[in-house]
């Protein structure tokens, strides 16, 4: 859960606003109880809706973007993924002094996975391996180009931006080195030989849902397109101890090169949030911790 202002621009959402935001343009759930979900999500704030439903509004102009990707995507997508994902059902308009589009959803059931507290992760391991291979399998014409779907290089002058960042933030205690050597072997790893894929590209522990231990749903598609397939092997590090992350890389078939990347690009991820969000939205900052530990773990 966020404990204070993240960005700058954010706008101010409250339950009030959400309230009059449905009343407004869905008058049939005017009425229903509103309440704040905490969430360590940086792009939305979130609305649980009545019982059956969920409130995402944007808090970035960039966000907004995102919002319109989902509308188009998520129903085409959706039929073709073995977990449940976001199904929209109504379109907000911007009112109320509210700038943006926002989106009402049908409520998921289930949990986000916690790294080192997982019930069941060799099983979870080989869901997510299936999901991923389901998203590679996509062939939807028009695919929008992934958000973190880029050459590695691309992330290369703020990756090291966050590590000169961190060596000035000694309490933290990152081994600025070590990390800077991982991602310079990743920046030596060869770029995919293949034509892009269909990514999620944001396979974080709180866009996942899981019951009993097994994944049961994936939300948040904001960053979602075809890019380097490397870019979904995001939970290998973020969330899975490594018996697991040694499934879900053999049920992927990952080969050294792409297994490279990945870590680059979830150690990249994670350098950059901590810093940034280690005062205003401890659920990043402390999974962002755990990725630097499993990553220097493995090697």
């Amino acid at each position: 859960m966020t404990t204070g202002q993240m960005h700058p621009g954010q706008y101010p959402i409250d339950s009030d606003l959400v309230r009059r935001l449905v009343a407004g343009q869905f008058p049939q759930w005017a009425g229903l109880a509103v309440e704040r979900i905490p969430s360590g999500g940086t792009v939305n704030a979130m609305y649980r809706l009545g019982d059956g439903m969920a409130v995402r509004l944007p808090l970035l102009e960039d966000g907004a973007e995102d919002v319109a990707l989902e509308r188009e995507w998520l129903p085409r997508l959706g039929p073709r993924l073995p977990a449940a994902v976001p199904e929209v059902l109504g379109e907000g308009v911007p009112a109320e002094g509210y700038p943006w589009a926002w989106s009402v959803y049908r409520w998921l059931p289930g949990e986000n996975p916690e790294a080192e507290a997982l019930s069941e992760p060799l099983l979870l391991a080989e869901d997510l391996a299936g999901f991923v291979r389901a998203m590679r399998k996509v062939a939807l014409p028009g695919a929008p180009k992934a958000y973190r779907g880029g050459p590695l290089a691309s992330l290369d002058a703020e990756t090291r931006a966050a590590i000169e960042e961190l060596r000035g933030i000694p309490q933290e205690g990152v081994d600025c080195d070590a990390v800077a050597a991982v991602w310079e072997e990743a920046l030596r790893a060869p770029d995919p030989d293949g034509a892009p894929v269909w990514l999620h590209a944001d396979l974080m522990p709180g866009n996942l849902l899981v019951d009993g231990g097994r994944l049961t749903a994936v939300i948040d598609f904001g960053c979602t397109g075809v890019g380097d397939p490397a870019c979904d092997l995001f939970p290998a590090w973020n969330l899975l101890p490594s018996d697991a992350r040694e499934v879900f890389r053999e049920a992927l078939g990952v080969d050294d090169a792409a297994w490279a990347r990945g870590r680059g690009r979830t150690l990249s991820q994670a350098l950059i949030a901590l810093p940034y969000y280690r005062r205003t939205n401890p659920a990043m900052a402390r999974n962002a911790r755990h990725v630097i530990r499993a990553v220097l773990g493995e090697l």
